[in-house]
């Protein structure tokens, strides 16, 4: 029964860190982008620095938002707390 309760909260937890990932990853990345347009409507002729430092903030709030994909995979198929629980 341990072992079923256990990888119930494993998949539940997974399940919640990518949708908060998600969620605030795109609350970010609209941020971003509202004030990079508002920054393009203010000083067109910079628009080329700014279109590049918006890209490069958006891989980088992307980048996190993968770490916790790979995190929650790891927890679903090769979870290392599992010696603790079936041992």
């Amino acid at each position: 029964m341990a072992n079923i309760s256990f990888f119930s909260i494993s998949v539940m937890t997974a399940g919640f860190a990518l949708a908060l990932s998600a969620m605030l990853g795109a609350i970010g990345q609209g941020l971003a982008t509202s004030k990079a347009v508002e920054g393009i409507g203010r000083n067109p002729e910079a628009s080329g620095r700014i279109l590049t430092t918006l890209v490069l903030g958006l891989a980088f709030i992307e980048t996190l938002s993968i770490y916790v994909l790979v995190i929650s995979l790891i927890l679903l198929f090769a979870n290392p707390f599992i010696k603790y629980v079936a041992g």
